[in-house]
């Protein structure tokens, strides 16, 4: 290893970038430089160099109260790779279907929001359908809530102070401090579960990808009458397994790259 830490083969101004673009997605999109360099790390001059460069790539653009932005030219790299972890995931959400029966589904978490990339739908003819693209709030979804338990406490607070928690059914949870401890429960349990709060009458279930290399899940549902605690008996230890295969998946992945 290089004296400065950075491993060997690497670009140390090309990973602080890459870092920099990945601070603004995780503080909503739009930070200040002293705010930038207080989260990172590095020295104001660094920070305004590389910003500069990314600015002038359009990967970045300077907003009001001289805050920096993420840029347009973000948005085809980000669809393009979205499309292409839907495609590479599909075939474990066939598995997911064909062990459940119910209609699987992908998420990543992204600038805060959830944002769906695949799903297979089930084999009954009544389903859920969600279309890929989709955007909707964590705090009221099985995978958003899958997902938020494997962030710190505070950095949820933030997201769920940025986003707001609007109640979609008399069944979403919209106090921060209950969501707190209810993720809690789900980091204990190991999966999450949605009664009918995003949707009146749908059942989700959802577990994390361990060790991804973005915050994402997988989930199953369906109508609340069909998923019932014996059918969580099944379902549960699918999405883990399949989960499981994904990560191992991503893991290959990685070390191909």
């Amino acid at each position: 290893m290089p004296q400065n830490g950075t491993p060997a083969g690497s670009v140390q101004s090309l990973e602080r970038a890459f870092d920099l673009l990945e601070l603004l997605a995780d503080t909503g999109g739009a930070q200040g430089l002293s705010q930038l360099s207080s989260s990172s790390g590095l020295p104001l001059t660094t920070i305004h160099r590389l910003m500069g460069t990314l600015v002038r790539l359009g990967y970045v653009r300077r907003g009001g109260s001289r805050r920096y932005v993420l840029g347009p030219r973000l948005i085809r790299l980000g669809e393009k790779a979205s499309q292409l972890l839907g495609s590479w995931a599909k075939p474990h959400l066939a598995e997911l279907v064909e062990l459940t029966g119910e209609t699987a589904n992908l998420a990543m978490l992204e600038g805060g929001a959830v944002v769906y990339l695949a799903q297979v739908p089930g084999r009954h003819s009544m389903r859920m359908f969600t279309e890929p693209g989709r955007r909707v709030d964590p705090h009221c979804t099985a995978v958003g809530k899958a997902m938020l338990a494997q962030l710190p406490e505070d950095q949820v607070r933030e997201i769920l102070r940025r986003n707001g928690m609007p109640a979609k059914t008399a069944a979403t949870i919209t106090d921060p401090d209950l969501l707190a401890a209810h993720l809690g429960v789900i980091r204990r349990q190991g999966h999450a579960v949605d009664e009918g709060e995003q949707e009146v009458g749908v059942r989700c279930v959802a577990v994390a990808i361990p060790d991804a290399p973005t915050l994402a899940a997988i989930s199953v549902s369906g109508p609340q009458a069909r998923l019932g605690e014996d059918a969580l008996r099944t379902i549960v230890p699918a999405l883990q397994r399949v989960a499981a295969d994904l990560a191992k998946d991503f893991s290959a992945e990685e070390s191909a790259s």
